[in-house]
């Protein structure tokens, strides 16, 4: 008994520093020309993983997803911060059918972008 009790605890401390891969997960190029090795900032790429999508000098957790019935395709609520402010939206993100790039929604909006190669990196 006293094996399992000490195994739960490290079980407790292991399971959350776990990274959980999204299906959008990767990084992607801004314009065609983008810098894959940097994130973040103009001119290079925007990031998703672990549930955070990371734009150009701000960052979005993406929670609540919703998948879209017969798309391939899920709604999510960004609850972003950046440049001293924090908002909340809602964002639509899908897989690119011709490209194995993204395209993401917001409110009025639409991104396409590139996925970043492994040889850009």
């Amino acid at each position: 008994m006293k094996y399992l009790t000490n195994f739960s605890c490290a079980l407790a401390f292991v399971l959350p520093t776990v990274a959980l891969s999204g299906p959008y997960d990767g990084l992607y190029k801004q314009t065609v020309h983008s810098e894959c090795a940097l994130v973040g900032v103009e001119g290079g790429t925007l990031k998703i993983a672990e549930s955070i999508f990371h734009g150009v000098e701000m960052e979005c957790r993406m929670t609540n997803p919703v998948d879209i019935n017969d798309m391939d395709a899920t709604i999510y609520q960004m609850e972003c911060s950046g440049a001293g402010q924090t908002w909340t939206e809602r964002s639509i993100l899908m897989n690119d059918a011709e490209t194995d790039g993204l395209i993401m929604v917001w409110n009025g909006y639409a991104f396409r972008y590139e996925r970043c190669e492994e040889g850009e990196l």
